[in-house]
């Protein structure tokens, strides 16, 4: 088994030889002393400037704009949470239309697909709170910026989703309509979890995203993060703290995004667990299911 993966991998990677290793360590450092240089010529600048003074970071003292912050985060949160509940299951419907055997279906389920994606999500809100009143229907911000989350994100997890289950090779489908499951069936004890395992970085990638795209929801007038560190940013008072609380607001989205990631790779391991763990799944007849037990089908 090792030799067959050793062999594989000199098919598809070659290794180094001394030259190469050489290069590539000189490449990483260069690019390492680069990055660094970088990074002090921004914090040089930010001292500068006076970015680090106690006066912009005092601000951060007062419960008020402790309060303020944290609402801000609370009402990203609540955006984001509902949007991906409604996304995922906007995607599972639409996936669900676009497996569908039915012609019409395929096309209409495409046509929906296609429309959201190329739609900038910026224009869906804009649309859903400045527009929808010139014909009756009024949102409110936060409902502009969780419909518009909905509807885009709900056709890239459609897209996911879709490309998930026809990753599963055929052969699974064949073996299950052979030892009698219905679609349904294959679908949800075969196909689903074979693909929600290998589709789960990409997921998670999308909710990544969908969570920093709540930031545009001050556009709407939303009070989610962003609106509020730009209100807190305007205190003269205080010398207009807008690096600081930037470098705040962005230290909250990165623990969020890697409580996230955390979250993800649990949740991987858990379904791996489950997976060797699962038992035959029920069939509609006992003797295929012996036949494939034993042809270790």
């Amino acid at each position: 088994m090792s030799a067959q993966a050793d062999g594989t991998t000199a098919v598809l990677f070659d290794v180094p030889g001394p030259r190469a290793r050489s290069r590539n360590r000189l490449i990483g450092v260069v690019g390492t002393i680069v990055l660094l240089a970088i990074l002090a010529y921004v914090v040089y600048r930010f001292i500068e400037t006076g970015q680090f003074s106690s006066t912009k970071w005092s601000i951060l003292q007062y419960a008020t704009v402790q309060r303020t912050i944290l609402d801000g985060y609370l009402h990203t949160l609540y955006a984001a949470g509902v949007a991906a509940v409604l996304a995922l299951s906007l995607g599972v419907v639409l996936a669900a239309g676009r497996l569908s055997e039915r012609d019409w279906l395929r096309r209409l389920s495409f046509g929906v697909v296609e429309g959201f994606r190329a739609i900038p999500l910026l224009l869906l809100m804009f649309v859903l709170y400045y527009g929808a009143p010139s014909v009756g229907l009024r949102f409110t911000p936060f409902w502009a910026v969780v419909l518009g989350l909905t509807f885009y994100n709900g056709a890239v997890f459609a897209e996911l989703f879709r490309a998930g289950v026809e990753s599963v090779p055929r052969g699974q489908s064949e073996a299950g309509y052979a030892i009698g499951l219905r679609k349904h069936q294959l679908m949800r004890a075969v196909l689903l979890p074979q693909a929600i395992r290998s589709m789960l970085p990409s997921i998670i990638s999308q909710l990544v995203v969908l969570l920093k795209d709540t930031a545009l929801g001050f556009l709407v007038t939303y009070d989610e993060l962003l609106k509020q560190l730009k209100q807190l940013a305007s205190a003269g008072e205080f010398e207009f703290p807008l690096i600081p609380l930037i470098i705040v607001g962005g230290a909250m989205y990165i623990a969020t995004c890697l409580l996230l990631a955390w979250f993800a790779k649990w949740l991987e391991r858990r379904l791996n667990r489950s997976a060797r763990r699962s038992p035959v799944a029920p069939t509609a007849d006992p003797g295929l299911v012996e036949i494939g037990s034993v042809t270790g089908e």
